[in-house]
C-alpha cells in the first residue's frame, strides 16, 4: 500500500506525521524538530478516545505490566517507605548538629520518599489492567513526582559523590558549611522542579476504546505528541549523564587517593571497605539507571519508538534505587546502625518500665555503649555528635512509698 494514500485514514493527525497502516506507527519526517513523547503507537485518533494497534493492545494487557510491574512496585513500598522515613527522621530530628554530609543525605532520603508515596497509585492502576480512575490531575502529578524525584536522586548522588571526595583528599582545606549544602540543596530542587514543568502542560490520560480503559502516561494523543526533542535530551543530560560523569570522576580521585593513604593494617582494612562501598555505589547507579535513560536518548535522537515495554521495566528497574539508597548509603554504616538500634531499644524499654512498673518495681540498667571506631563507611557522621542511652533515676510510683525504677532515656552526650 502506498503510505500517500493511507494518510487519509487518520484525518484527525497532523499533517506532518506519517502512518503506516502494517504497524500503526507514526512519527514526524527525519528533518522535523519535534519528536513524539515516549508512549505506546496509537493506530487511530478520534474525538474523545484513541483506538491501539494490537501491538500496543497486548503490552497493556500483558502479565508484565498487570502483574509483574506492581509486585516489584509493592517491594519497593514496602521496604522503601519505613527505611527511607526513619533515616529522615534521624538526620532532621534526632541528630541536633547538622553537618553538609547529614543534609545532603537528608535530601536525597526526602527525594527518595516523596517518589514512594506515590506508589499506592501506580500499583492500583496496574493491578486494575492499566485504567486510571484518579482523574487527570493526579496522573500529572504522577509523572512528575516519578520523573523528577529520580532524577533529583541522582543529582543528590553526585552532590554526596563531591563532598565525599573533598572531604577525603582534602581535610584541612575542606571547608563545606551547612549553608553550602542546603543552597546546593534548593538549587537542585529548583532545577528539578523546572525540568518537570512540560509534563504538566500535556494531557496525560487518554481513554482507550479498545480495551474500555483509560490510561495514565502509557499512551499520548497524536495531536499532542509535538514534544521538542530537546526536552528528553535535556532530561536525559542533567538527570542522568552528568551525575553519571561527576560520580565516576569523584570516585575515581577518592580511590586514586586512598591509595596514597595506606600506612598501617589498619588503614589497609579501611580503605578496602570504602573501595568496596565506591564500587556498590557506581554499581548500582549504573544499572539502576542507565538502562531507562539510554532508551529515552535514543528515542530523542532517533524517533524509534518500538520499546516502550522494554522502557516502563527500565524504569521500574530504576525505581529499585530509592529502596536500596538507605542500606547503601545510611544502614551500611555502624554509626547509623547503632544510633537507630539504640534509641529503639531505649524508647522500647522506656515504654516496657512504665506499663510494667504498676505491677512490680524494676530497674532497667543500660551501659553507655561503646563510641563506634568504624568511620570508614559513609562518613556522613564526621561532625555529629554522639548519643547513648543514660541511666536516670524517677519515680514511676509504682504504688510503695520511696521506691523507685531505673529507666533508661535518651540523653546527648
Amino acid at each position: 500500500m502506498d503510505p500517500s494514500t493511507s494518510i487519509n485514514m487518520f484525518e484527525d493527525l497532523p499533517a506532518n506525521y506519517h502512518v503506516y497502516e502494517d504497524y500503526g506507527w507514526h512519527f514526524p519526517p527525519n528533518n522535523s524538530t519535534e519528536t513524539s513523547y515516549p508512549a505506546l503507537q496509537v493506530e487511530k485518533e478520534r474525538e474523545h478516545d484513541v483506538v491501539l494497534p494490537n501491538t500496543s493492545e497486548l503490552v497493556l494487557t500483558s502479565s508484565v505490566t498487570t502483574a509483574f510491574l506492581p509486585l516489584i512496585y509493592i517491594i519497593i513500598f514496602i521496604v522503601g517507605l519505613p527505611t527511607n522515613a526513619m533515616a529522615i527522621w534521624v538526620f532532621l530530628i534526632r541528630m541536633k548538629k547538622k553537618n553538609p554530609a547529614s543534609i545532603l543525605l537528608a535530601n536525597l532520603a526526602l527525594a527518595d520518599l516523596l517518589f514512594i508515596i506515590w506508589l499506592p497509585m501506580k500499583i492500583h492502576y496496574h493491578f486494575s489492567g492499566n485504567d486510571w480512575t484518579f482523574g487527570e490531575p493526579l496522573c500529572k502529578v504522577l509523572v512528575s513526582f516519578f520523573y523528577g524525584n529520580m532524577y533529583c536522586s541522582t543529582i543528590f548522588i553526585a552532590c554526596i559523590s563531591v563532598q565525599r571526595y573533598w572531604a577525603i583528599t582534602h581535610p584541612l582545606s575542606y571547608k563545606l558549611t551547612n549553608r553550602v549544602a542546603v543552597c546546593v540543596s534548593v538549587c537542585v530542587w529548583i532545577v528539578v522542579w523546572l525540568l518537570t514543568i512540560p509534563l504538566y502542560q500535556y494531557d496525560q490520560t487518554v481513554k482507550v476504546a479498545n480495551l474500555n480503559i483509560t490510561t495514565c502516561q502509557d499512551v499520548i494523543r497524536p495531536s499532542q505528541e509535538h514534544w521538542p526533542a530537546w526536552y528528553f535530551r535535556t532530561m536525559g543530560i542533567v538527570g542522568y549523564v552528568v551525575p553519571c560523569v561527576v560520580c565516576v570522576v569523584a570516585y575515581l580521585l577518592t580511590f586514586r587517593s586512598l591509595r596514597r593513604l595506606m600506612m598501617d593494617s589498619c588503614t589497609n582494612k579501611r580503605k578496602r571497605k570504602a573501595v568496596v562501598f565506591m564500587v556498590i555505589v557506581l554499581v548500582m547507579f549504573l544499572v539502576c539507571f542507565t538502562p531507562s535513560n539510554i532508551l529515552l536518548m535514543v528515542h530523542s535522537f532517533t524517533l524509534y519508538n518500538d520499546n516502550y515495554k522494554l522502557y516502563i521495566v527500565a524504569l521500574c528497574l530504576g525505581s529499585l534505587n530509592s529502596c536500596l539508597d538507605p542500606f547503601v548509603y545510611y544502614f551500611i554504616s555502624s554509626e547509623f546502625r547503632e544510633h537507630v538500634i539504640k534509641m529503639l531499644i531505649c524508647h522500647s524499654k522506656q515504654t516496657a518500665s512504665i506499663i510494667r512498673c504498676s505491677y512490680k518495681p524494676m530497674s532497667i540498667h543500660t551501659e553507655s555503649p561503646t563510641p563506634p571506631t568504624d568511620t570508614a563507611l559513609p562518613a556522613f557522621l564526621d561532625q555529629t555528635d554522639s548519643t547513648h542511652c543514660k541511666t536516670q533515676q524517677t519515680d514511676l510510683g509504682s504504688g510503695q512509698p520511696g521506691e523507685k525504677t531505673t529507666v533508661a532515656q535518651w540523653q546527648k552526650s
